[in-house]
């Protein structure tokens, strides 16, 4: 799938007064804006995501939902901030042109980057891409989160970007706390993992920079080739546990394999021994830990995707399916806790 085909108006909920953005960002970006044409693209599902064409030139924009937020979600200014540090880094990222704080220009805080030329796929099972490239994608995609994990935060400007250490007890209590913030119904095995993930924390406490959100669905891929051009969304990024995203990698990876194995998607312990070569790991331990934890945190982002949805503030038209799987993963998570 191109990357513009998933292009579509504004919608009524997400308008903004193009004329005070036009002027605005000619005046930032040293540009004529009179004449550009603003599209919303249906991804972004946290935070609505444009298409800003200029004068031959395209531009994308994020910026935060409208209404009521969550304390600490959709953080653009963090966006915007890690894929400035990573500019010079191995882990492909777009160009970032300038962050806006102030509220009054379109009514929240966005930001203006480079739009990559490439595909989405957001199939965990990429059908769109030739059998021969399914792996080879998915073999870059570990290579790029190890070499994120290998950056040196401190050196590029982030050490200020999470706290270091306990990110687990930190990340429990905070998807604990915005779970029952967005809550619409009881769910007895989220009631029962809010109770079992802090008790059995490993006591491994390294420290990088995670993505949070990491699959191959939040990148741009190579127009031609099996790789990586760039990768998005980054609103959860922090300073925390490498293998919190190795693990949510490979849940995301297991969707393939739902209809039983897929040949041309790495198996679970393939992943885990791809990202240990990549990032010079012997072999990860309580890897149960990570699986529970991160199916855990899914359910709390699918349960505040579906409040918002209820709400009117919904990014996309897909929140009902958010709603859908909260019981799911938070039952797949419990079986795994007990087993």
């Amino acid at each position: 799938m191109d990357n513009e085909q998933s292009l579509t108006p504004v919608r009524e909920a997400h308008a903004l007064d193009e004329q005070t953005l036009s002027a605005y960002l000619g005046d930032q970006l040293n540009e004529d804006f009179s004449r550009m044409k603003v599209l919303q693209f249906e991804g972004g599902q946290s935070n609505p995501t444009f298409m800003i064409e200029n004068a031959g030139q395209k531009y994308v924009m994020r910026k935060k939902p409208p209404g009521k937020l969550l304390k600490s979600a959709h953080a653009v200014d963090r966006e915007y901030r890690i894929m400035s540090a990573l500019q010079d880094t191995d882990v492909p990222v777009p160009k970032t042109y300038h962050l806006c704080e102030d509220d009054s220009i379109i009514g929240t805080p966005f930001f203006m980057m480079q739009c990559v030329e490439g595909r989405v796929i957001t199939d965990p099972g990429l059908e769109d891409l030739a059998p021969t490239d399914r792996r080879a994608l998915y073999d870059d995609a570990i290579r790029v989160m190890a070499a994120l994990h290998a950056v040196d935060h401190e050196s590029v400007g982030l050490g200020d970007f999470g706290r270091p250490g306990n990110y687990y007890a930190r990340q429990i209590s905070r998807w604990s706390k915005q779970y029952i913030a967005s809550k619409t119904e009881e769910l007895e095995s989220m009631e029962r993992l809010m109770e079992w993930l802090p008790e059995h924390i490993p006591e491994s406490d390294e420290t990088t920079i995670v993505h949070g959100d990491y699959r191959i669905g939040n990148t741009i891929i190579h127009p031609t080739k099996a790789k990586l051009a760039a990768v998005l969304d980054w609103e959860l990024s922090t300073l925390g546990h490498p293998l919190a995203d190795l693990a949510y990698f490979v849940a995301y990876s297991k969707q393939a394999h739902a209809d039983g194995p897929n040949p041309d998607i790495p198996s679970e312990d393939e992943i885990v021994a791809a990202y240990c070569t990549y990032a010079d790991r012997k072999s990860i331990d309580h890897w149960n830990f990570y699986m529970v934890f991160t199916l855990f945190r899914s359910a709390g982002i699918s349960q505040g995707v579906y409040k918002r949805g209820l709400d009117g503030n919904a990014s996309s038209q897909f929140w009902q399916r958010a709603g859908e799987v909260v019981p799911r993963y938070a039952d797949q998570a419990w079986q795994l806790a007990q087993a």
